[in-house]
Parts: C-alpha cells; sequence; structure tokens
C-alpha cells in the first residue's frame, strides 16, 4: 500500500450482532484497502484475537476495542474503548456479567412482544446469534422478520424495540462514571459513538468529567453538517477525533465497512493517547 493510509475505527463480528466472522471482517478490510480496522464489538472482546491472527497474515492492523452502553433517562448511549489490555481476567469477569443480563434481557423482551401480538422464541433469537453471550436487538429484529412480524429490520426498532419503545428491555448496570473507569482501568481511551444519535449533546460534558477522550466525529449516519458540528466540539473541548462505518457486515442491509475512513493519523494520536493511559498510576496500580 502506497501513499496515505487509512482506517476504519468501528467494526463489528459475528461475536456480537455483525453476520461477518472475523475472517470475513478481514478479508473485507483488505479488499478496501484498509490499513487497519478497529474491532469494537458489543460488551465483548472474543472476536479479537481471531482477527489479530487473519490480520498478520493479511497485512491488515487489529485495533483492539470494545462498544460498551450507558443509559440515561431520555437516552441510550454507546462509548468505544480503543487499545484495551481485552486479556485481563478482570475484565473478562465483568463483561461475562454483562452478557448474562443480555441474556436475560431477551426473554423479557420476547413476553413483552408476545404481549403485542408479536411471537418469536427465544431459541430462535439465540440461534441467530453466534455468540449467545452478546445477543442484541438486532437479533431479535432479524427473528421478528423472518416469522413475518414486520416488514424490514427498521420497523422493529421504530415500533417494538428501539429505546424507550414498548418492548424496549434495558440491560446495562453500569453508570457513566463506571463505564469510563472500566475502559480506562483496561488501558484503554474512550470515546464516545455516533454522538448525533444521543440527541443531546450535553451529555458529552458530564462524560468529559469522567474521562472522555474522544467523539466519533466521522460516522455513517452523520450528515456533512453534523461531522462539521462535531469537529468543532472536538477542537474547542480538547478531544480526539475518530470515525468508523459501524460495519455490522450484512446486518444492516448493505457492507458498510470502508464508507467511512480516516487518515491513519488518527490511529496514531490514539495509540499516543493510549500510552499515556497506561504509563498512568491507576493503570499501573
Amino acid at each position: 500500500m502506497t501513499g496515505t493510509k487509512y482506517a476504519d475505527l468501528h467494526v463489528h463480528t459475528f461475536y456480537s450482532d455483525s453476520t461477518f466472522s472475523p475472517e470475513e471482517v478481514v478479508t473485507c478490510a483488505k479488499e478496501k484497502g484498509l490499513a487497519a480496522i478497529a474491532i469494537c464489538d458489543h460488551d465483548t472482546v472474543d472476536g479479537i484475537d481471531p482477527c489479530m491472527a487473519l490480520g498478520l497474515k493479511n497485512g491488515v492492523e487489529i485495533i483492539p476495542g470494545i462498544e460498551m452502553s450507558v443509559e440515561k433517562m431520555d437516552a441510550e448511549i454507546h462509548v468505544l474503548g480503543y487499545f484495551i489490555d481485552w486479556k485481563q481476567e478482570w475484565l473478562r469477569k465483568i463483561l461475562k456479567e454483562i452478557q448474562d443480563s443480555r441474556v436475560e434481557r431477551i426473554f423479557i423482551m420476547i413476553e413483552k412482544l408476545r404481549g403485542m401480538g408479536v411471537k418469536i422464541d427465544a431459541e430462535e433469537v439465540f440461534k441467530i446469534a453466534v455468540n449467545k453471550g452478546s445477543v442484541g436487538r438486532l437479533h431479535v429484529a432479524k427473528a421478528m422478520l423472518i416469522s413475518g412480524a414486520i416488514k424490514n429490520l427498521r420497523e422493529a426498532f421504530a415500533k417494538y424495540i428501539g429505546f424507550a419503545k414498548p418492548c424496549y428491555v434495558p440491560y446495562t448496570k453500569l453508570s457513566p462514571v463506571e463505564t469510563m473507569e472500566l475502559i480506562l482501568k483496561a488501558g484503554g481511551v474512550p470515546v464516545i459513538a455516533h454522538p448525533d444519535l444521543i440527541g443531546n449533546d450535553d451529555y458529552i460534558n458530564e462524560f468529559v468529567d469522567h474521562g472522555l477522550r474522544g467523539l466519533e466525529v466521522y460516522h455513517t449516519d452523520h450528515k456533512p453538517h453534523v461531522t462539521k458540528r462535531y469537529e468543532a466540539m472536538a477542537k474547542e473541548m480538547g478531544l480526539l477525533m475518530t470515525g468508523g462505518s459501524d460495519c455490522h457486515g450484512m446486518g444492516k442491509g448493505r457492507i458498510l465497512m470502508g464508507t467511512v475512513r480516516v487518515p491513519y493519523e488518527l490511529v496514531e494520536k490514539l495509540k499516543e493517547e493510549a500510552k499515556k493511559i497506561k504509563d498512568g498510576p491507576k493503570y499501573r496500580s
């Protein structure tokens, strides 16, 4: 690869809610001419090792990451953690607890759906999810689509299981402070994912107070004027800027990887920040 190198800093595998296996993820990244991708599965790090092994063979740098959720009264906020030390046992233990609550959530969600006349089985949902521990709403939506209860995945979220909709069920037990502390303790760089989807920029200030280091300025769902707004906000607040496609394989109807790519220099800035965090007293203790 010559010239400017590019990265996609928000990619999922089928260890959470993507349709892509690690092999498909890395192959796609190579085909798109990406120098690096960040694996940011929901509440799991199981996809990192297989992607790293494949990335080494294919000349694609794999950045270890994670995507975690925090709920406020009127918003669901996703936080990305870049360059986490994913092999830490204490981290895996906490993630296992979160994954267990994800499973419990599915049963409650299915009962709520039945109350609205939508009948799907939990086993069907778990069958769609490769990693049962990271089962989520996208898997429920796919089961609904297969059953004929909805015409498309968007309808499932808009009518039934989107945030604050009748069949929505929270699962995360971590507060904003705990989420920031967890990522920082793991040596990671915490970044708010797709901030415009939150619907309230005031929350960004709150997260900065708890250790936020960056904003996902560039995202598939950010229109140009939105991107400019977050570029200005990141500069004003001294936050790093990241960007990614939020690729879920074919989970969102089309392959998004590479539709949002950022210059590799942003990866280098994340690496510098991660080093500062790992060199800090809290991480060492």
